[in-house]
Formats: structure tokens, sequence, C-alpha cells
């Protein structure tokens, strides 16, 4: 990216796990320089999920401190001197032991911080699954294949940094976001609230131009919403759901991905999870046709 808009901009990061890091990497992206302090036994993602991890921290500076010992401390205050913004990800209470208010706002260092619950809640533990499960984004008892709101959290972390730095620009002292992960799931289920996505609704299976369809060899995902795309899917494949279900089941998926291309129609074919080698295929694929 030519001119990045946070070009300049240090961040000084302690927030591990996952929506820290996913705000971090995407704040990198904008130009801007991170400095991830980690603790000594380092960040948990990476054991879990190396690879991921090491997406994650491309361009950064990963520092190992502990902020009890005192030298620690001594070099994370150093690290803090030159930055614009520091993001964490803890409870409350932990940020609080860390003493670092009066630090940040003699030094002009706006705040954002991820946390899980805000209000009478704020100290109550919890991660993605905890989130989405009551606000009603699941149907056990499979587990989700996204963290729906780690993600969405994270997004919201980094407009949270671009409003806390265009606050440092109008002169605003001792700027906090706070970012709440129950907050983002909420948002999350609006589709569900509001009945369009929960199951049986128009975008949870009643409609037979927006669902998923067994092919000969697979599975085609099919979105002909718009009634044009729709008239399409009717000339092309069928309308009623019986007639899809015939249809798809009668040829591979390649056939369907063609065809959709061919006609204009909404069609992909269903990579599952866990299969890196369809995911390289259809990657390869569409550069092709590009």
């Amino acid at each position: 990216m030519s001119n990045p808009p946070l070009a300049g901009i240090v961040i000084v990061s302690v927030a591990i796990n996952l929506p820290g890091p996913l705000a971090a990497a995407r704040l990198v992206e904008l130009g801007a320089q991170v400095i991830k302090v980690e603790p000594l036994q380092g960040d948990p993602l990476k054991s879990a999920a190396p690879a991921w991890y090491d997406e994650l921290t491309v361009g950064q500076d990963v520092i190992p401190l502990d902020l009890k010992d005192p030298s620690s401390r001594s070099r994370f205050e150093e690290l803090l001197e030159g930055a614009d913004v520091l993001l964490t990800s803890m409870r409350p209470s932990a940020l609080a032991r860390l003493n670092l208010v009066e630090t940040l706002r003699v030094r002009g260092i706006a705040l954002v911080e991820i946390v899980g619950h805000d209000g009478e809640q704020a100290e109550q533990p919890g991660h993605d699954l905890t989130y989405q499960a009551v606000h009603g984004t699941l149907l056990p008892p499979a587990l989700p294949l996204v963290p729906v709101a780690d993600i969405l959290g994270a997004e919201r972390a980094v407009v949270a940094t671009l409003a806390a730095l265009r606050q440092r620009d109008q002169g605003v002292r001792d700027v906090h976001e706070r970012v709440v992960l129950d907050a983002a799931a909420h948002a999350a289920a609006a589709g569900v609230r509001h009945g369009l996505t929960s199951p049986g609704a128009a975008l949870g299976g009643a409609t037979p131009s927006y669902a998923i369809y067994a092919t000969a060899d697979g599975f085609i995902a099919v979105a002909a919403i718009e009634p044009h795309f729709a008239a399409h899917l009717a000339a092309h494949v069928g309308h009623t759901r019986e007639e899809l279900t015939r249809e798809f089941a009668s040829r591979p998926t390649a056939h369907w991905t063609e065809l959709g291309l061919a006609h204009d129609i909404p069609l992909a074919a269903v990579v599952l999870p866990g299969n890196p080698a369809a995911e390289h295929t259809l990657a390869t694929t569409a550069a092709n046709q590009e």
C-alpha cells in the first residue's frame, strides 16, 4: 500500500490470544508499527495455531517480557515512550494491576482495551464460544467453525484505534476506547434476532434458491436471492427445491460452478473444513479465469 494511512503510528500491544493479534495484524496492513509484548511463556495462540500466529505477527517486533519483573517493566516503559496507542486484551482488574493510567496520561498515549464483558459482568471470564452461546448463533452440539465474536471484535478494535487517534489529533487527552466482545457477538447475531438467518427463516433454509445442495461429487452453495438471479437459476437448473435437488445431484460440482459463471448465477463449490487441497484447487481455478 503506497502512502499507508497509519505510517508513523506506533502501537504497543500486550493483547494475546486472538482478537488482539487479529487487530494488530490489520493495523500493520494499514501502515502502523506494532510492537507486540508477550509473556515469557509466549502467546497461547502460538501453541494452538502456530501457522496462524506466524501470519498475524508478520512485520511486528515480538518482545517477551514479564511485566511483574522490575527490569522487564522498565523495558516496557521504554517501549511506551514512543507509542501512540497501547492495545490490551485482559480483564479490567488485570489491566488495573499494571498501574498504567498515569503513564498513559502523561505521555498522551491512547488506550484501546479489548474486554469480554462490560458493566457488572466485566470480570466474568469468557471466550468466543461463550459469547456466541448466549446470543443464539450456535446449533448444538456442533461447535462454531468461525470465531465470529473474536473476528468482529478485532475489526471493532481497529475502528476504535482509528477513533482514538482521531481524538488525539483533536487534542483530547486520556483517550480510552473499550471494545466488548460480548457486544460484538450480540451484533453478529442480528440476523437471528430479526428472523432472517435462524433455522427455517428466509436465509435459514426456507428459500430454495438460497441453500446448499449435494452434487455428484460434493456440495454447491446457491445464493440466487435477487429476482434476476433466481430467474437465471430457474431457467438453467430448476425452480422448486425438488427440481434443484435432483438436478444438482446429477452432475459434478465443477459443472455447476462453470454454469454459474456462464449464466450469471451465484454458485460456489463448498470447500469442506480441513481440506486445503480443495482450497488450492479452487484458488487456482479462479486465478486461471481472471
